[in-house]
């Protein structure tokens, strides 16, 4: 009995290595098709595990249809006070939705709150329409933008994530999100949205309450974004965002699977996203602490004394006059 206590002791003290090795998220029995973080400002990778893994992203492919429509805002191709019309296309999509009826017409502003507060399946396909003519048209921009952003993994089918079955499906990796994210965050209009908890959709009869699916907006620190997703064929997936005071970090937890079902899901997958967060944001704060370590011990550099004009001639002329 003694040696077998002696012999276990000495095995868990010649591989520490393999159990430093274990994920948050293999302990709580859950499997995950891919995480990263990184900063904000310059998409330096914080931490990442199986960043480029595919998967599916579910409700996160709004992002996509959100950075197009700030886009063509900032190009004056349409504004946040501009109308959107509601089609038969748009009100029969199904999933999560805020119940849009043809005819219906709302601003862009008020889609976008709904889009990202409420995850509304219908109201991305009104803004897909509004800005390309049609979904597939949208879709073609969407992997057009997304080729230009470096994001080679990705492939877009729908403007909302909301696939069915076999697919066709929308597919990513981490690193892809994180890459469509830092350049979402350059709009801080996008942040305005994504951060907001509550927003009450004003439409004729009844106004509507949108709640923001993000919880941790409530429980991290700094949290303002950007973006949850769920559904049978991609499991949970996060993109959220913290900043404390001059740094941000983005994190996205790709396909988070529990055998407990979807709640579990996405609490395992929220809980992941701030652990993610609080690492990347103290990891950023050492590599400032340092730069500025290394900025204090730096000696001064002095300038050059510049020597006088003529100083020759004067002290010629001094030595003729000494007696």
């Amino acid at each position: 009995m003694r040696f077998a206590a002696i012999a276990a002791l000495l095995l868990s003290l010649s591989f520490p290595a393999e159990a430093a090795a274990a994920t948050p998220y293999s302990k709580a029995g859950m499997r995950v098709d891919g995480t990263i973080c990184v900063d904000a400002a310059t998409g330096t990778v914080l931490s990442e595990e199986k960043a480029d893994f595919p998967g599916h992203p579910a409700s996160v492919t709004k992002l996509m249809t959100t950075l197009l429509v700030l886009e063509d805002i900032r190009a004056d191709q349409t504004t946040l006070r501009s109308r959107v019309k509601v089609t038969k296309a748009a009100a029969d999509i199904g999933g999560s939705q805020i119940w849009l009826a043809p005819g219906e017409s709302f601003t862009v502003d008020e889609m976008l709150y709904a889009l990202l507060l409420k995850s509304a399946n219908d109201v991305a396909v009104a803004l897909a329409i509004d800005r390309a003519g049609s979904v597939p048209a949208f879709v073609v921009r969407m992997n057009r933008r997304a080729a230009e952003l470096g994001m080679t993994r990705t492939r877009f089918v729908t403007p909302n994530g909301l696939t069915y079955g076999k697919g066709p499906h929308d597919t990513t990796t981490a690193r892809d999100v994180a890459k469509l994210s830092v350049a979402l965050c350059r709009f801080p209009e996008a942040l305005k949205y994504t951060g907001t908890k509550q927003y009450i959709l004003r439409r004729p009869g009844k106004p509507l309450e949108l709640l923001n699916h993000n919880h941790l907006l409530d429980s991290f620190p700094g949290c303002d974004g950007l973006k949850t997703g769920w559904t049978v064929a991609a499991h949970a997936s996060i993109v959220t965002t913290a900043k404390d005071k001059d740094i941000r970090v983005i994190a996205v937890v790709l396909g988070c699977q529990s055998p407990a079902g979807a709640k579990a899901e996405q609490r395992l997958r929220d809980s992941l996203a701030a652990d993610l967060m609080a690492q990347g944001l103290a990891k950023l704060k050492k590599l400032e602490a340092e730069k500025a370590l290394q900025l204090a011990q730096t000696p001064a550099r002095k300038a050059p004394v510049k020597a006088k004009k003529d100083e020759g001639f004067w002290d010629w002329l001094v030595d003729l006059f000494s007696f």
